[in-house]
């Protein structure tokens, strides 16, 4: 059974988003995207919650998350979920998410250094994925790591249009794809960029 939305939205209003920022905190209250370092950004915070409600989290589930950043939405997902793999590229991200989360007391969280575009095949198929920057396409091997009955929201398009995609895999391993809104997140990297 999936969590309550008051539940999640309590524990949204909750969480301190300066504690997840180095820089700038006396904006982490301003509903807008702020610096974290090496070109990337801490999500706005409207963002977060509709990108976690729309996966329709439940106690059982296993999710996987691409780009760790500042382990803030990191920390709304495991909050709801059995277990959180997150993928970050950016070594001091990762590092420092995965410092400040342990910290924080979190110990569902299993953290991998390496491209996000291969997802985390050691532990697939995950119940729920969750992409925090913007691929030019869906990468199909993150679809391929999607269990049926599995849920994705990723941000698709280029720099300049995105739109936030839900896919989800049915039982029989049909992919549906819809438009939940259009954003505007930091691009999606390969190592090889």
């Amino acid at each position: 059974m999936k969590h309550d939305k008051k539940a999640i939205e309590s524990f949204f209003n909750r969480l301190d988003r300066s504690r997840y920022m180095d820089t700038q905190r006396h904006l982490a209250g301003a509903d807008m995207p702020c610096p974290i370092g090496h070109g990337q950004t801490i999500s706005q915070p409207s963002l977060v919650l509709s990108m976690t409600l729309a996966l329709e989290l439940a106690p059982q589930h296993d999710v996987l998350e691409i780009g760790t950043g500042s382990g803030f939405q990191t920390a709304m997902l495991a909050k709801f979920s059995k277990n959180v793999y997150t993928v970050e590229r950016i070594e001091a991200l990762y590092e420092r998410a995965k410092e400040r989360l342990r910290t924080e007391g979190f110990s569902n969280i299993h953290f991998h250094y390496g491209d996000g575009n291969q997802g985390w095949l050691e532990y697939a198929p995950y119940d729920r994925i969750i992409v925090t920057a913007a691929a030019e396409r869906t990468p199909q091997a993150l679809v391929d790591q999607l269990a049926p009955d599995g849920k994705m929201v990723i941000p698709v398009g280029d720099d300049f249009a995105q739109e936030l995609k839900l896919i989800e895999k049915d039982r029989n391993g049909s992919v549906h794809v819809s438009t939940l809104e259009y954003v505007r997140f930091v691009e999606l990297k390969k190592d090889t960029e």
